[in-house]
């Protein structure tokens, strides 16, 4: 049987939506299983959440979103990797400087709204 290109891509795409509906009712699943089971041990209940969702992970990791959901992540470790932070001494000094503008623009508003308040008082007697 030969397939073309289109047909295989359809082919990968269905199969991507089962993965991720199968994953999706694992889920539901659990947390049914969950809740249903209310009278068994809370430890066991919780492992077996929380390994029905490591497996739909695993089985939503599979598909073509999943991988690229994962490259995003990877990328953006990279890049977190790469960030330069300040200092703690050019924090607190950044953070002075900070409180020091929005006190100085507080005092000139609040100047400003005085002088605008005597003005108005001024014109309406």
């Amino acid at each position: 049987m030969n397939l073309t290109k289109p047909e295989t891509q359809a082919a990968a795409n269905r199969t991507d939506t089962y993965k991720l509906f199968a994953a999706g009712t694992l889920i539901v699943l659990a947390l049914v299983a969950f809740y249903t089971f209310a009278n068994s041990s809370l430890l066991v209940r919780v492992i077996g959440l929380l390994a029905a969702i490591g497996m739909a992970m695993v089985i939503a990791l599979k598909t073509a979103v999943g991988s690229e959901t994962l490259e995003f992540i990877q990328g953006s470790r990279a890049e977190l990797r790469k960030v330069v932070w300040p200092t703690r001494a050019e924090t607190t000094q950044t953070t002075l400087i900070v409180i020091a503008m929005v006190v100085v623009m507080g005092l000139l508003l609040w100047l400003l709204d005085v002088v605008l308040f005597w003005l108005v008082r001024l014109i309406t007697g």
